[in-house]
């Protein structure tokens, strides 16, 4: 929201300074975001007025003007804007001004030709960003007139950064009820009289929208002109809010909009046939904007339509076909209420964004409709001329919304506060914020007014006395009274735990969006059960994240196209599936890797990243948990892993995670040029474990035995380490695989695996036999079940 300091201070005055201003508003939550200063350093800027404009004799793109200053001689300007010409009036800086941009106007020689002045543009005076032209000032300024007197400058632009919960501050109307209640100031209402009927032109208005457009207010203006400029007063003040004038008729409905909260729109009545229709589009319905653009409409927008065309969408933009020309002789103007419901996120699907628009999505106040269209009407009587017909009001009453009626108890703000503010010093605060208070035996009944969409409850209130009593006056206590202590399972290895852990192995951990686009699942072949947004911020944030990887995945790419070529992250959060009709999330943990398997370095090792770095980083996160439970990885068969080096992972039975490297053809995809492994575990199963028990360690001495043993290439590790550890049983304490072998010497199909067996007793020293036989009854196990022949 942006807007004039000036113009605010025609409604509310209050004695102090800009600065004082600011800092009380951003104070009261109404955030100042930006303030630029107008018409400053504008000494010596005078009105001009060009009464000659010849070609410059040395130069096809600068003219040699006579610049009239209300002095006795014209002095002579070279100037190259292209709209200079004689009978213009525009800014003059004379020789010794300064400008705010730091250029000091000097005499001077351009292409021989001397210059004694400068005629200026908008943005070298600071108060526009348009330069493609001089300033062009109406054709009544008075001649050598300071120009900052004329402009009733100085001035400031003050852009405010609103929450949505404040849409009544889209108004300088609204806005200036809480600069009074800050200040104690009085506000000045705007003008809103009614306009009687000069004419008895109108037009039926037809509300088909049902809840959608509860109130709609139009009028017929006959025989104005349109091709009238907008005053100075009126064009300014629309240029220090960052709106660009266009034509008076338009300038009106724009500056009603900043002064009151309430966009409206002007139609050309030779461009309408037949009754109003405020009614949903249909199916494959187009409208062609006003930004020159045809837009197919979805069933869930609301358009203004006649008995023939589709005039605009409301509360969005209007038609192009139906706009206020020059040419236009009558108009129809339109003030309506729209739900917010009905208007959020539509212009966002059609990548649009209107002033409009941001408003009617927030909440516009549903009682303005009226107001407005008295205060456009006069506004455009006085400017354009014209005779008014009568008002059409049409109206869903039962939809419209109803203020709210609120109890404030003494004893509650004073304890949720923690201060006693007077009785008199709340009634002021909310009496100036425009609500209706009622004194009752225990505290106040408060009405808000009807714009006031944000107050619905007690606590409402109380913010509205601490923010204009002043939060800086609410005193800072440290908490008091009994904490409950939360207390960890032990059995649970903590979220803390696991990203310390991750961080240990050399990983960053990454935030990355819940919300991800629906082609980026459809890749990764996890767009089933996705839940669609009903209000996407953006196509590429449609649907919710079915899986934690493929925003990761995008944050590595993101980290390799900017010479990173050693990744690894890490990510925790929730995703989200649609099951049976109803909502799934669960929390997970993901990380993927690619590069080097180590930072680069003259003693560490060169190799690239591989599955098993991956399936060792995870096994360390479900030993965090605590040992006894049963682990087994077993070949994973997904379309984007790869078939031959992906593992799904259960623990105790129950589905737990999944390991491996990307799919090559995922990889192209994704336009990626390296192997990129990834691991995703449900965080639930991966950190319930037990509750770890101690136990002494053995007295006795250990027995370690090796074996070499000859197994078929797809027998698994996990079987080899199954099968010896139930044949030996208690008394083999660790299994630890030291060396893998496989080549022509052992024929195709098969690998040697040297296991060492860890043997001990922890009630007494075993003997060399018992050691020999725990070897022989586990060479047997591994013959009997897994097909193995002990090498020699």
């Amino acid at each position: 929201m942006k807007f004039s300091e000036n113009w605010l201070r025609t409604f509310v005055n209050p004695p102090v300074d800009r600065d004082e201003l600011c800092r009380r508003l951003t104070m009261a939550g109404l955030e100042v975001e930006a303030v630029d200063a107008l018409g400053a350093g504008m000494d010596g800027v005078v009105v001009g007025e060009i009464v000659e404009c010849m070609s410059h004799p040395n130069a096809d793109k600068l003219r040699v003007c006579k610049v009239a200053v209300g002095k006795d001689e014209p002095v002579q300007i070279v100037c190259g804007a292209p709209n200079a010409r004689a009978g213009l009036k525009a800014p003059l800086a004379t020789i010794g001004a300064m400008l705010p941009n730091g250029i000091q106007i000097k005499k001077a020689a351009l292409r021989g030709v001397e210059s004694s002045g400068m005629l200026c543009s908008a943005k070298e005076l600071g108060l526009d960003a348009d330069a493609s032209g001089l300033m062009e000032l109406p054709a009544d300024a008075p001649v050598g007139k300071p120009l900052a007197e004329y402009l009733s400058l100085p001035d400031a632009r003050i852009e405010l950064k609103l929450t949505p919960n404040r849409p009544d501050c889209l108004g300088l109307r609204g806005l200036a009820h809480d600069v009074a209640a800050l200040f104690d100031a009085t506000v000045t209402e705007v003008p809103t009289s009614p306009v009687a009927a000069a004419s008895t032109a109108q037009r039926e208005v037809k509300l088909d929208a049902g809840a959608d457009c509860p109130r709609y207010v139009g009028r017929v203006v006959e025989g104005v002109n349109a091709a009238v400029k907008s005053p100075l007063w009126l064009a300014e003040r629309l240029r220090r809010s960052g709106i660009r004038p266009i034509s008076a008729i338009v300038d009106v409905t724009q500056y009603v909009m900043l002064e009151l909260g309430q966009p409206m729109h002007a139609y050309d009545v030779a461009q309408l046939h037949g009754a109003i229709h405020v009614r949903n589009a249909r199916t494959g319905e187009k409208v062609k904007l006003l930004d020159g653009n045809e837009h197919t409409l979805a069933l869930d927008f609301v358009v203004i339509a006649d008995e023939k065309n589709t005039l605009g969408l409301a509360g969005i933009m209007g038609g192009f076909d139906s706009r206020v020309t020059e040419a236009t002789h009558d108009v129809f103007l339109e003030a309506a209420h729209f739900a917010p419901a009905a208007i959020m996120g539509r212009a966002r699907k059609l990548g649009l964004r209107t002033d409009a628009s941001h408003r009617f999505e927030r909440g516009v106040d549903p009682q303005l409709p009226r107001l407005a269209m008295e205060r456009a009407t006069r506004l455009i009587l006085d400017i354009c001329g014209g005779k008014p017909g009568p008002v059409v009001e049409t109206m869903r009453a039962e939809a419209l919304p109803k203020p709210a009626v609120v109890s404030l108890r003494s004893a509650r703000l004073a304890r949720v506060l923690g201060i006693d503010v007077a009785d008199a010093e709340v009634e002021r605060i909310l009496g100036k914020l425009d609500m209706c208070v009622e004194k009752t035996a225990v505290g106040w009944r408060v009405s808000a007014p009807s714009r006031r969409f944000d107050i619905a409850i007690e606590e409402d209130l109380i913010e509205e006395i601490a923010r204009i009593h002043g939060y800086d006056r609410v005193p800072t206590h440290a908490p008091s009274g009994e904490l409950r202590l939360h207390l960890s399972p032990e059995a649970v290895a903590s979220r803390a735990r696991l990203c310390a852990q991750m961080v240990g192995h050399g990983y960053r951990e990454a935030i990355c969006m819940s919300f991800v686009a629906r082609e980026l699942l459809d890749k990764w072949s996890l767009a089933d059960g996705a839940v669609a947004l009903a209000n996407p911020l953006s196509a590429d944030l449609a649907v919710m994240r079915t899986s934690l990887l493929p925003g990761l995945v995008e944050a590595l790419k993101h980290n390799l196209n900017r010479q990173q070529d050693r990744v690894r992250l890490f990510e925790t959060g929730l995703v989200f599936a649609n099951t049976g009709g109803s909502l799934q999330q669960v929390q997970r943990l993901a990380a993927v890797a690619c590069g080097r398997a180590a930072p680069e370095g003259w003693a560490t090792d060169k190799r690239e990243v591989d599955f098993y770095d991956l399936k060792s980083d995870l096994e360390t996160l479900i030993r965090l948990a605590g040992a006894g439970r049963t682990v087994t990885f077993k070949p994973a068969a997904l379309a984007w892993l790869h078939p031959g080096r992906s593992a799904h992972v259960a623990i105790d039975g129950k589905s737990a995670a999944l390991v491996g490297a990307l799919h090559p053809r995922l990889t192209k995809a994704l336009d990626l040029d390296c192997d990129v492994y990834v691991f995703e575990a449900d965080t639930a199963i991966l950190t319930a474990g037990a509750v770890p028990l101690a136990r002494p360690v053995s007295a006795f001495p250990s027995i370690r035995r090796d074996i070499a043993v000859i197994v078929p290439e797809a027998v698994s590790y996990a079987l080899v380490e199954s099968c010896v550890r139930e044949a030996v049983g208690a008394i083999l304490t660790e299994v630890i695989v030291f060396d893998r072998y496989s080549g022509p010497n052992l024929g195709l199909g098969a690998k040697s695996l040297a296991i060492g067996l860890i043997l001990q007793d922890d009630s007494r020293t075993l003997t060399v036999e018992e050691a020999d036989r725990s070897v022989e009854q586990a060479v047997a196990a591994l013959e009997s079940r897994c097909q193995a022949k002990l090498r020699g």
